[in-house]
């Protein structure tokens, strides 16, 4: 992973020194602490020059600075990982990959076609020199950050980024639409002495939409983004990039004539694990959930050993676990989502190399703890006994005990079941469970110094509550309990795993059940489609910056080509049953595979958010809405 950063001025008035904010350089080498370099390309006779910034988080093949130059001058920087569709061996590196691949291309269809056939995340900026042609752009999903900035007032320059900085009024970041691929043709824009810019985008292969219709919608909805002096054009050419995945299946099976959740009530007896294995004596349920599982392990075997390890576990196939240390991380509530992910990555992780679970809780308010009724107090007495075994917690002083109950917020408990479960899955792993607790003040303080210009350009109630929550988790400092000894850890895994996607595609969230409940499987199917339209835009870039500021990669195995596809191969009511109970019928394949992988009682947790489940959501105002214009992440923000 990288950070990534281009900036073009049309005028030789100003020094393009002029427009690289020294924050945001800070800000890119948190991503990419392992190497920083920058390269200025002046074409005097044109008047334009760029600025290329890289900084690299080596994890795969040989160490490669970017930014990458070749003998004709082109130049590439690479924010990605290449999982499949374009081959790259065990000791290379995909940047050096790409870049030679791209030097190869002689069409713009060629340089549509390369990128038409990556699978993984990627943003990039490529200069093709002899062409004077800037082009950029973000996966089909945006699951890499890229933000622009276009100010018409300082001699046109234009600004591609990883990652920004909180922005005052006029001088705004706006997320790069992960809507194709953009060119800039600089030979015609430093004759106008303005910009304009071309787009390439998606396209299903089976769509029945003709091309100018795709342009028309992709236009119209771009555009909305532009500042009014950037003009946005589609390509004469008429060419496309071709969509990675198969369009969602909207077909509706017929299976009974009840109306959308009318028998909810009725089945409430049924939230059991011993319902999971009923569905599961259906022979063609059980072949259809095997095939989801085979996708999906595929998935993270590519994320958890496409990484570089230390040379002397390569060698050794039992490292000792004294002198080992873990290379993959997973953000982990003990919810059906991470517990999945983490039984998967067991399989493949080599033998002997921790994983680490990261599970983060934000302190429980005074007063809350101070209401509780007598049953309030015996339930918390209880998740305490979870939240640290007798066995585990007899030589923990009553101070530390007392410290790990402030914690004791719902992912605390689920997390503490789910290690249970992994542990009997595979007893020989060493499983750090990561207890990272945030105070108010750390949260307030993190928040003001990192977070918020992270979160940026989003700003809503929601975007904090998530931002924040997954910003510590990432940051992995925190405590494991060994043998009974609460020990200060940090984290050394460079790669986070995360069960994003899960709910979008398998019907998670409540708005789902409601969207059932009014307008039925049809509509349904309408919004798990507008879903993943928009995730690139709501979850994916923020959750990039995140996490990369701590120098980490995020990657996702549910946003994985193959199993969005395979997903969206199925009718709806394969992926879910809205008729059925929370903790049953929302992402009931996922459930189902759970089962079939060993584990119990986390196979019918119902959902639960992070901002819910950490508890940071209660640090705030109750009468906040989560769609809200966030206070907490203005510049000087307002401190309750």
């Amino acid at each position: 992973m990288c950070g990534i950063c281009c900036i073009v001025t049309l005028c030789s008035q100003h020094a393009i020194h002029d427009f690289f904010n020294e924050d945001i350089l800070c800000c890119l080498r948190r991503r990419g602490p392992d190497s920083s370099q920058q390269l200025i390309k002046t074409v005097s006779d044109l008047s334009y020059e760029c600025l290329f910034s890289g900084h690299v988080l080596h994890l795969r093949g040989l160490m490669t600075p970017q930014p990458l130059e070749d003998a004709n001058n082109n130049v590439f920087l690479w924010n990605g990982e290449i999982f499949n569709g374009v081959h790259v061996g065990d000791l290379e590196n995909d940047t050096a990959v790409m870049f030679h691949r791209l030097a190869l291309c002689s069409s713009e269809a060629d340089i549509l076609s390369l990128f038409s056939s990556l699978r993984g995340p990627w943003s990039f900026i490529y200069y093709q020199a002899s062409r004077h042609s800037l082009w950029f752009g973000r996966d089909y999903f945006g699951r890499r950050s890229l933000l622009w900035q276009s100010n018409n007032e300082v001699g046109g320059a234009f600004c591609l980024t990883s990652v920004g900085v909180y922005s005052e009024p006029g001088k705004q970041w706006q997320e790069v639409p992960a809507s194709g691929i953009f060119k800039i043709d600089l030979k015609a824009c430093a004759t106008t002495k303005s910009l304009s810019l071309m787009l390439f985008p998606w396209k299903h292969s089976c769509t029945e939409k003709a091309v100018e219709e795709i342009f028309i919608e992709v236009l119209d909805q771009v555009s909305k983004d532009l500042p009014n002096h950037v003009p946005l054009m589609m390509n004469e050419s008429k060419l496309c990039l071709r969509a990675p995945v198969i369009p969602l299946n909207k077909t509706i099976a017929e299976v009974s004539g009840e109306c959308p959740g009318t028998n909810i009530n009725n089945v409430t007896h049924m939230v059991s694990v011993e319902t999971l294995q009923r569905f599961l004596a259906e022979e063609c349920k059980k072949t259809t959930v095997h095939q989801f599982i085979d996708v999906l392990n595929e998935a993270v075997k590519r994320r958890v050993l496409s990484l570089f390890r230390d040379e002397d576990q390569k060698t050794r196939l039992v490292p000792s676990t004294s002198n080992t240390k873990a290379h993959i991380a997973v953000l982990f509530s003990g919810g059906i989502d991470s517990m999945v992910i983490a039984a998967l990555a067991d399989k493949h992780v080599p033998v002997g190399e921790p994983i680490d679970l990261l599970n983060v809780a934000f302190l429980i308010k005074e007063q809350a703890k101070q209401k509780r009724t007598s049953k309030e107090h015996a339930n918390q007495e209880v998740q305490l006994d979870l939240l640290c075994p007798q066995e585990s917690c007899k030589d923990l002083d009553a101070k530390t005990v007392a410290h790990l109950s402030c914690f004791a917020v719902p992912d605390r408990i689920t997390g503490r079941a789910g290690l249970k479960e992994l542990e009997a899955i595979n007893p020989s792993r060493t499983w750090n469970f990561v207890e990272i607790n945030v105070t108010r003040d750390e949260l307030k303080k993190m928040r003001q110094q990192r977070i918020k210009h992270l979160i940026y350009p989003l700003d809503t109630v929601l975007d904090d509550s998530i931002g924040c929550a997954i910003w510590f988790a990432s940051r992995g400092e925190g405590f494991i309990n060994n043998q009974g000894e609460l020990k200060p850890y940090k984290s050394p895994a460079k790669v986070v795993l995360t069960g994003i996607g899960a709910d979008e595609q398998l019907a998670g969230y409540s708005r789902h059940r409601v969207c059932f409940k009014k307008y039925g499987l049809e509509g349904l199917n309408k919004e798990l489609e507008m879903e993943l339209d928009r995730i690139s835009s709501r979850n994916l870039g923020r959750d990039d910056r995140i996490i990369g500021d701590h120098g980490k990669e995020a990657r996702f195995p549910f946003l994985d080509e193959d199993v969005i596809s395979f997903l969206n191969s199925l009718p709806i009511s394969e992926k879910a049953d809205l008729t059925l109970p929370r903790g049953i019928g929302e992402k009931l394949i996922l459930r189902l595979a759970a089962k079939e992988l060993g584990l119990t009682a986390s196979t019918i947790l119902p959902k639960r958010a992070v901002q819910f489940g950490s508890r940071i959501a209660k640090l705030e105002s109750n009468s906040e809405k989560a769609s809200d214009t966030c206070s907490r992440l203005k510049l000087l923000s307002v401190d309750e």
